[in-house]
């Protein structure tokens, strides 16, 4: 009987204590534990799926370009095109005058792509306000060339972007105008972009960072709103990535400062100090009290 009331007397008092009285845990124990946790389930890629002729397409949508090609080497390229352009325009007038003329005109066409290079050093211009003011990056050694292309009936723009001194991504602006009336709608055109280059090329989900290294990425954007215009997006995904991680290196987030919250600090700057007047204060209230 004394024995159990000393065994009692023991528990309490371990209780009242706080100690917690339990067996040490065994290497099976903690194998459970660890089967227990669950790796949480990743949300699926979704990836493109294209037929032959979609691939076809997108190839086909590159022209004569070509992934890491320099500024010189697209400016070459597009000399050639504007060659056998204006040659087969030449060759269709007997008029000297007038093939005079067109070889101008081919001239200016060249020299006009050669000027419209810019690099993006920091230097603001029209761009950093235009409908390609969200494809580049200040510093980050990115440049850029532009090219209409208003041959067979064509109204639009081709921008060459440029990583490194290596083209990584094409801008294909497309006036609206080139479609009828009931057809300038981005659903219209969405639905056509779906039927030729794949699912994914309307698909917001699928961006390049999900894109597989090697394919040519293709998504269509709609800038009818302030431009009247589709947009075509074009490029390599793993150049893409690369100048991605370029521009997390060297642009450095500025937090900007709450301007409410600095209001209210600069105006408490201008507001009397409670301590530096305390004793005038005192003083006022000592006169009434002699009163």
């Amino acid at each position: 009987m004394l024995r159990a009331r000393m065994i009692s007397y023991l528990l309490a008092a371990a209780l009242g204590a706080g100690v917690v009285m339990t067996a040490a845990p065994t290497e099976a124990d903690a194998k459970a534990k660890v089967k227990k946790k669950k790796a949480p389930k990743k949300k699926p890629v979704k990836t493109a799926k294209l037929s032959a002729e979609q691939k076809k397409a997108r190839e086909e949508l590159m022209g004569p370009f070509k992934w890491g090609m320099s500024k010189d080497e697209v400016i070459a390229a597009l000399s050639k095109q504007l060659d056998e352009r204006y040659a087969e325009l030449i060759k269709e007038t007997q008029d000297v005058y007038k093939q005079d003329q067109l070889r101008k005109e081919k001239a200016k066409e060249i020299k006009r792509v050669k000027k419209s290079y810019v690099a993006f050093e920091g230097q603001k211009s029209g761009w950093d306000v235009s409908i390609i003011d969200e494809q580049f990056k200040h510093g980050t050694d990115e440049s850029m060339l532009e090219y209409w292309e208003n041959q067979g009936g064509k109204n639009q723009r081709r921008f060459f972007f440029f990583q490194g001194g290596e083209l990584y991504k094409m801008f294909v602006q497309i006036d609206t105008t080139q479609f009828d009336p009931e057809q300038q709608t981005y659903e219209f055109f969405s639905g056509l972009m779906k039927a030729k280059f794949g699912d994914d090329a309307v698909d917001p989900e699928v961006t390049y960072a999900k894109a597989p290294n090697g394919v040519v990425y293709v998504h269509a954007m709609d800038k009818t709103r302030f431009y009247d215009a589709f947009v075509l997006i074009v490029l390599d995904p793993g150049r893409a990535k690369h100048t991605d991680a370029v521009r997390k290196e060297r642009i450095k987030e500025v937090k900007e400062e709450n301007s409410i919250v600095k209001a209210i600090q600069d105006d408490g700057k201008d507001s009397p100090s409670l301590d530096s007047n305390k004793d005038a204060v005192q003083g006022v209230i000592g006169d009434k009290k002699q009163k």
